[in-house]
């Protein structure tokens, strides 16, 4: 192996892990706010729907697309 063989496989890990730590950190918080529009997402909505990241607006925006 080589310089750049190990620099791919250090990158490669390095990344694998941030991702990993990415996806927890995002699946433990409650988002509050729409990522499309940044406008608060209706309680009632974060209730019924725990890992919801757009308004309702925004969502049938998106699923229109």
């Amino acid at each position: 192996m080589d310089q750049l063989d190990l620099a791919a496989d250090f990158e490669e890990r390095f990344r694998a892990e941030a991702i990993k730590q990415h996806v927890h950190s995002f699946s433990d918080a409650e988002v509050i706010y729409c990522e499309d529009c940044d406008e608060e997402i209706h309680p009632r909505r974060r209730a019924a729907l725990p890992h919801v990241t757009r308004c309702i607006e925004c969502q049938q925006d998106e699923e229109r697309r």
